[in-house]
């Protein structure tokens, strides 16, 4: 009986020694896809996190740009202050912008006066919109647009894509 628990517990030691280093390999084989899952998660976060950015920004400026009728005196410095609040978070054009690569040629204003930036629309889309109680109102519309988001990639990967986002437009009474 003695024999026989010694060669057992031979063989089974024998089994874990060749078992060794198997969760090693195991490991290593499930890293990559894990870490390419991983990374494709940040980056589209980021893509989502960018977009976010712009739509407030967008929502921001078309307030700005409400605040003075487009027939006022004065009003081209709403526009600019407008679109620097698009792009900047502030009417001054100063400091970073709020997404990368974002300038104020993606920012277009469009109302009753000024609806040529804005592809389809004529004056009829802004000016003296007729409300359901029959009351008109003006309109105004911040957009941004031909924005490209650039991803950072993956580690060791050389090649870098980017995605361009569709227009984001903000709409409000003026």
């Amino acid at each position: 009986m003695r024999f026989r628990a010694s060669m057992c517990s031979s063989s089974h030691a024998k089994k874990r020694y060749r078992q060794r280093g198997v969760a090693a390999v195991e490991f290593a084989l499930v890293l990559l896809p894990l870490l390419i899952i991983a990374f494709g998660a940040i980056e589209y976060g980021r893509a989502i996190y960018h977009y976010n950015t712009l739509v407030k920004s967008t929502r921001s400026a078309v307030r700005w740009a409400s605040l003075a009728p487009a027939t006022s005196t004065g009003y081209s410095s709403f526009v600019t202050q407008a679109k620097c609040l698009a792009v900047y978070g502030n009417t001054g054009c100063s400091g970073n912008p709020l997404a990368p690569s974002l300038t104020v040629a993606n920012v277009k204003l469009c109302d009753q006066s000024n609806w040529a930036e804005c592809a389809g629309a004529s004056q009829g889309s802004y000016k003296n919109i007729t409300l359901a109680g029959g009351s008109n109102m003006n309109l105004v519309a911040v957009r941004i647009s031909g924005y490209t988001y650039s991803f950072l990639g993956l580690p060791l990967v050389t090649t870098s894509s980017s995605l361009t986002f569709g227009d984001i437009e903000a709409v409000m009474y003026q």
